[in-house]
Protein backbone atom coordinates (compact mmCIF):
# COMPACT_ATOMS: atom_id res chain seq x y z
CA UNK A 1 0.00 0.00 0.00
CA UNK A 2 1.44 3.77 -0.60
CA UNK A 3 1.69 5.39 2.23
CA UNK A 4 0.64 8.91 2.69
CA UNK A 5 3.52 10.43 2.52
CA UNK A 6 5.00 8.96 -0.38
CA UNK A 7 2.13 10.23 -2.39
CA UNK A 8 2.76 14.15 -0.99
CA UNK A 9 6.38 12.89 -1.79
CA UNK A 10 5.52 12.47 -4.93
CA UNK A 11 3.62 15.24 -5.82
CA UNK A 12 5.97 17.59 -4.61
CA UNK A 13 8.62 16.50 -6.63
CA UNK A 14 5.97 16.98 -9.54
CA UNK A 15 5.52 20.63 -8.47
CA UNK A 16 8.75 21.46 -7.87
CA UNK A 17 9.53 19.96 -11.80
CA UNK A 18 6.18 22.05 -13.24
CA UNK A 19 7.14 25.40 -11.39
CA UNK A 20 11.30 25.01 -11.69
CA UNK A 21 11.58 22.98 -14.63
CA UNK A 22 10.69 24.76 -17.46
CA UNK A 23 12.64 27.52 -15.97
CA UNK A 24 15.56 25.47 -15.96
CA UNK A 25 14.73 23.73 -20.12
CA UNK A 26 14.49 27.90 -21.54
CA UNK A 27 16.99 29.45 -19.27
CA UNK A 28 18.93 30.06 -22.23
CA UNK A 29 16.20 31.97 -24.23
CA UNK A 30 16.14 33.57 -25.89
CA UNK A 31 19.15 33.18 -27.21
CA UNK A 32 21.61 36.56 -27.89
CA UNK A 33 22.56 36.40 -31.64
CA UNK A 34 24.21 39.49 -33.69
CA UNK A 35 23.74 40.05 -36.99
CA UNK A 36 25.63 42.13 -38.99
CA UNK A 37 23.26 44.43 -40.54
CA UNK A 38 19.20 45.30 -40.82
CA UNK A 39 18.39 42.91 -43.63
CA UNK A 40 19.96 40.03 -41.91
CA UNK A 41 18.73 41.08 -38.49
CA UNK A 42 15.29 40.36 -40.08
CA UNK A 43 16.12 37.21 -41.43
CA UNK A 44 17.37 35.72 -38.18
CA UNK A 45 14.07 37.11 -36.41
CA UNK A 46 12.04 35.59 -39.07
CA UNK A 47 13.89 32.24 -38.50
CA UNK A 48 14.29 31.97 -34.67
CA UNK A 49 10.95 33.29 -33.80
CA UNK A 50 10.86 33.91 -29.79
CA UNK A 51 13.45 31.52 -29.18
CA UNK A 52 15.94 34.19 -30.09
CA UNK A 53 17.21 37.89 -29.40
CA UNK A 54 18.35 39.99 -32.21
CA UNK A 55 20.83 42.78 -32.05
CA UNK A 56 22.15 44.21 -35.25
CA UNK A 57 24.84 46.25 -35.32
CA UNK A 58 24.26 48.21 -38.59
CA UNK A 59 20.46 49.79 -38.19
CA UNK A 60 17.79 50.66 -40.49
CA UNK A 61 18.03 52.89 -43.22
CA UNK A 62 22.38 52.44 -42.10
CA UNK A 63 25.10 52.16 -44.57
CA UNK A 64 27.14 49.07 -43.89
CA UNK A 65 29.97 49.63 -46.59
CA UNK A 66 31.12 53.06 -44.14
CA UNK A 67 29.82 52.05 -40.67
CA UNK A 68 32.43 52.28 -37.93
CA UNK A 69 31.76 50.43 -34.86
CA UNK A 70 31.27 51.63 -31.62
CA UNK A 71 32.65 50.13 -28.08
CA UNK A 72 29.22 49.47 -27.53
CA UNK A 73 29.04 47.19 -30.95
CA UNK A 74 31.86 45.39 -29.09
CA UNK A 75 30.19 44.31 -26.28
CA UNK A 76 27.33 42.99 -28.10
CA UNK A 77 29.61 40.59 -30.62
CA UNK A 78 31.16 39.69 -27.37
CA UNK A 79 28.23 38.79 -25.05
CA UNK A 80 26.75 37.20 -28.05
CA UNK A 81 26.30 33.29 -29.13
CA UNK A 82 25.95 33.52 -32.57
CA UNK A 83 27.27 36.33 -35.04
CA UNK A 84 25.97 36.21 -38.47
CA UNK A 85 27.36 38.26 -41.14
CA UNK A 86 27.24 38.45 -45.05
CA UNK A 87 30.52 37.95 -46.06
CA UNK A 88 31.62 38.65 -49.58
CA UNK A 89 33.63 41.62 -48.40
CA UNK A 90 30.61 43.63 -47.42
CA UNK A 91 31.33 44.53 -43.87
CA UNK A 92 35.13 45.61 -44.05
CA UNK A 93 35.14 46.32 -40.46
CA UNK A 94 34.01 42.69 -39.07
CA UNK A 95 37.34 40.99 -38.65
CA UNK A 96 38.30 44.04 -36.52
CA UNK A 97 35.42 44.12 -33.97
CA UNK A 98 35.39 40.65 -33.69
CA UNK A 99 38.86 40.64 -32.84
CA UNK A 100 38.57 43.62 -30.49
CA UNK A 101 35.41 41.93 -28.60
CA UNK A 102 37.33 38.64 -27.95
CA UNK A 103 34.79 36.60 -29.49
CA UNK A 104 36.09 32.70 -30.36
CA UNK A 105 32.19 31.62 -30.75
CA UNK A 106 30.78 30.56 -34.28
CA UNK A 107 30.04 32.68 -37.01
CA UNK A 108 27.84 32.03 -40.02
CA UNK A 109 28.38 33.71 -42.86
CA UNK A 110 24.65 33.99 -44.68
CA UNK A 111 26.14 33.97 -48.33
CA UNK A 112 28.05 30.33 -48.01
CA UNK A 113 26.79 28.67 -51.12
CA UNK A 114 25.98 31.67 -53.17
CA UNK A 115 27.69 31.88 -56.46
CA UNK A 116 29.22 35.28 -56.20
CA UNK A 117 28.62 37.86 -58.91
CA UNK A 118 31.80 39.89 -60.19
CA UNK A 119 31.59 42.92 -60.98
CA UNK A 120 32.63 42.99 -64.98
CA UNK A 121 33.06 46.51 -65.18
CA UNK A 122 35.69 46.62 -62.35
CA UNK A 123 39.37 46.19 -63.34
CA UNK A 124 40.61 44.45 -60.48
CA UNK A 125 37.34 41.85 -60.24
CA UNK A 126 35.33 42.93 -57.36
CA UNK A 127 33.11 40.91 -55.77
CA UNK A 128 29.57 42.16 -55.33
CA UNK A 129 28.04 41.36 -52.05
CA UNK A 130 24.76 42.52 -52.45
CA UNK A 131 23.24 38.71 -52.84
CA UNK A 132 19.87 39.41 -51.18
CA UNK A 133 19.05 40.93 -53.89
CA UNK A 134 17.93 37.45 -55.24
CA UNK A 135 15.07 35.73 -53.83
CA UNK A 136 16.72 32.73 -54.40
CA UNK A 137 20.02 33.48 -52.88
CA UNK A 138 17.63 34.71 -49.72
CA UNK A 139 16.81 31.19 -49.42
CA UNK A 140 20.48 29.94 -49.35
CA UNK A 141 20.62 32.57 -46.61
CA UNK A 142 17.41 31.05 -44.25
CA UNK A 143 19.09 27.61 -44.34
CA UNK A 144 22.27 29.39 -42.91
CA UNK A 145 20.65 30.75 -40.01
CA UNK A 146 18.62 27.93 -39.93
CA UNK A 147 21.47 25.27 -39.64
CA UNK A 148 23.60 28.14 -37.20
CA UNK A 149 20.56 28.18 -34.75
CA UNK A 150 20.22 24.81 -34.51
CA UNK A 151 23.78 23.96 -33.89
CA UNK A 152 23.61 26.55 -30.96
CA UNK A 153 20.57 25.46 -29.81
CA UNK A 154 19.50 22.19 -30.96
CA UNK A 155 16.20 22.02 -28.67
CA UNK A 156 15.21 24.38 -31.07
CA UNK A 157 15.62 22.67 -34.17
CA UNK A 158 11.95 21.75 -34.79
CA UNK A 159 11.01 25.40 -34.48
CA UNK A 160 13.81 26.67 -36.45
CA UNK A 161 12.96 24.12 -39.18
CA UNK A 162 9.24 25.05 -39.16
CA UNK A 163 9.83 28.79 -39.03
CA UNK A 164 12.07 28.38 -42.18
CA UNK A 165 9.71 26.04 -43.94
CA UNK A 166 6.94 28.74 -43.61
CA UNK A 167 9.21 31.65 -44.36
CA UNK A 168 10.44 30.05 -47.69
CA UNK A 169 7.08 29.81 -48.85
CA UNK A 170 6.56 33.41 -48.22
CA UNK A 171 9.75 34.18 -50.52
CA UNK A 172 8.30 32.01 -53.24
CA UNK A 173 5.13 34.33 -53.19
CA UNK A 174 7.06 36.94 -53.45
CA UNK A 175 9.28 36.05 -55.86
CA UNK A 176 5.88 34.94 -58.44
CA UNK A 177 5.04 38.70 -57.59
CA UNK A 178 8.19 39.86 -58.56
CA UNK A 179 8.20 38.08 -61.82
CA UNK A 180 4.84 39.03 -63.06
CA UNK A 181 5.25 42.58 -62.12
CA UNK A 182 8.45 42.89 -64.06
CA UNK A 183 6.96 40.55 -67.18
CA UNK A 184 4.31 43.14 -66.92
CA UNK A 185 6.97 45.81 -68.53
CA UNK A 186 7.81 46.30 -72.22
CA UNK A 187 11.51 44.58 -72.48
CA UNK A 188 12.90 47.91 -73.67
CA UNK A 189 11.54 49.87 -70.53
CA UNK A 190 13.35 47.44 -68.25
CA UNK A 191 16.55 50.21 -68.00
CA UNK A 192 16.76 52.34 -64.58
CA UNK A 193 19.79 54.53 -62.98
CA UNK A 194 20.50 53.98 -59.22
CA UNK A 195 22.72 55.52 -56.44
CA UNK A 196 25.30 52.50 -56.44
CA UNK A 197 25.87 49.65 -58.31
CA UNK A 198 23.35 47.19 -55.19
CA UNK A 199 21.21 45.46 -57.87
CA UNK A 200 23.43 43.41 -59.42
CA UNK A 201 22.03 40.31 -58.35
CA UNK A 202 18.32 41.55 -59.08
CA UNK A 203 19.15 42.11 -62.34
CA UNK A 204 20.52 38.84 -63.12
CA UNK A 205 17.64 37.00 -61.72
CA UNK A 206 14.74 39.06 -63.21
CA UNK A 207 15.96 40.85 -66.24
CA UNK A 208 15.48 44.97 -64.95
CA UNK A 209 18.90 46.59 -66.41
CA UNK A 210 20.84 48.57 -63.80
CA UNK A 211 22.70 51.90 -64.29
CA UNK A 212 25.19 53.10 -61.51
CA UNK A 213 27.49 56.50 -61.59
CA UNK A 214 29.12 54.38 -58.16
CA UNK A 215 30.17 50.94 -58.18
CA UNK A 216 29.40 48.18 -55.12
CA UNK A 217 30.77 50.28 -52.02
CA UNK A 218 29.23 53.51 -51.39
CA UNK A 219 32.30 55.10 -49.42
CA UNK A 220 33.79 55.27 -53.78
CA UNK A 221 33.26 58.22 -55.70
CA UNK A 222 32.38 59.04 -59.46
CA UNK A 223 35.01 60.48 -61.63
CA UNK A 224 33.31 62.89 -63.34
CA UNK A 225 34.24 60.89 -66.82
CA UNK A 226 31.99 58.51 -65.59
CA UNK A 227 29.14 60.62 -64.77
CA UNK A 228 29.66 61.93 -68.37
CA UNK A 229 28.82 58.56 -69.73
CA UNK A 230 26.29 57.49 -67.82
CA UNK A 231 24.76 60.66 -68.55
CA UNK A 232 25.04 60.35 -72.56
CA UNK A 233 23.71 56.55 -72.04
CA UNK A 234 20.81 58.02 -70.28
CA UNK A 235 20.15 59.98 -73.54
CA UNK A 236 21.50 57.91 -76.23
CA UNK A 237 19.27 54.85 -74.66
CA UNK A 238 16.05 56.94 -73.50
CA UNK A 239 16.19 55.63 -70.09
CA UNK A 240 13.39 57.60 -68.20
CA UNK A 241 13.19 57.11 -64.33
CA UNK A 242 16.26 57.27 -62.24
CA UNK A 243 16.22 55.94 -57.84
CA UNK A 244 17.98 57.41 -54.77
CA UNK A 245 18.32 54.88 -52.10
CA UNK A 246 17.99 55.24 -48.52
CA UNK A 247 21.56 54.51 -47.95
CA UNK A 248 23.46 57.11 -50.18
CA UNK A 249 23.74 60.81 -50.75
CA UNK A 250 21.75 61.95 -53.51
CA UNK A 251 23.54 64.88 -54.52
CA UNK A 252 24.91 63.19 -57.53
CA UNK A 253 21.33 61.17 -58.59
CA UNK A 254 19.75 64.98 -58.80
CA UNK A 255 23.02 66.02 -61.29
CA UNK A 256 21.98 63.15 -63.46
CA UNK A 257 18.60 64.34 -63.34
CA UNK A 258 19.03 67.99 -64.14
CA UNK A 259 21.71 67.43 -66.84
CA UNK A 260 18.88 64.57 -68.45
CA UNK A 261 15.54 65.35 -67.71
CA UNK A 262 14.96 62.00 -66.59
CA UNK A 263 12.70 61.86 -63.66
CA UNK A 264 13.28 60.56 -60.04
CA UNK A 265 11.31 57.46 -59.69
CA UNK A 266 11.28 57.04 -56.23
CA UNK A 267 13.38 55.13 -53.45
CA UNK A 268 15.12 52.12 -53.35
CA UNK A 269 16.10 50.22 -50.14
CA UNK A 270 19.13 48.39 -51.29
CA UNK A 271 21.44 47.72 -48.40
CA UNK A 272 19.14 48.51 -45.22
CA UNK A 273 15.26 48.60 -44.19
CA UNK A 274 13.01 51.68 -42.69
CA UNK A 275 12.46 51.87 -39.66
CA UNK A 276 9.70 49.37 -38.54
CA UNK A 277 6.70 51.61 -39.89
CA UNK A 278 8.53 52.15 -43.02
CA UNK A 279 7.34 50.80 -46.10
CA UNK A 280 10.35 48.36 -45.68
CA UNK A 281 10.76 47.09 -42.48
CA UNK A 282 11.46 43.51 -43.24
CA UNK A 283 13.30 42.15 -45.99
CA UNK A 284 10.25 40.66 -47.65
CA UNK A 285 8.51 44.24 -47.27
CA UNK A 286 11.62 45.54 -49.11
CA UNK A 287 11.74 43.33 -51.87
CA UNK A 288 7.90 43.93 -52.66
CA UNK A 289 8.39 47.71 -51.99
CA UNK A 290 10.83 48.22 -54.79
CA UNK A 291 9.55 46.60 -56.92
CA UNK A 292 6.26 48.65 -56.87
CA UNK A 293 8.34 51.69 -57.10
CA UNK A 294 10.66 50.53 -60.20
CA UNK A 295 7.37 49.28 -62.11
CA UNK A 296 5.22 52.37 -61.06
CA UNK A 297 8.04 54.31 -62.72
CA UNK A 298 8.94 52.59 -65.84
CA UNK A 299 4.90 52.26 -66.85
CA UNK A 300 5.08 55.69 -67.03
Amino acid sequence: MISRRSILSSLFAIGLVAVFGAGIARADVPINVVASFSILGDMVQQVGGDRVHVTTLVGPNGDAHVYQPTPADARSVAETKLLIVNGLGFEGWIDRLTEASGYKGQVVTATAGVEPREMADQDHGEIDPHAWQSLANAQIYIRNIADGLAAIDPAGTEIYRSNTAHYMKEIDVVEAQVREAINSLPVERRKVVTSHDAFGYFSAAYGIEFHAPVGVNTEAEASAGEVARLIRQINQEKITAVFVENVSDRRLIDQIVRETGARIGGTLYSDALSNADGPAGTYLGMMRHNIRVLVAALRK
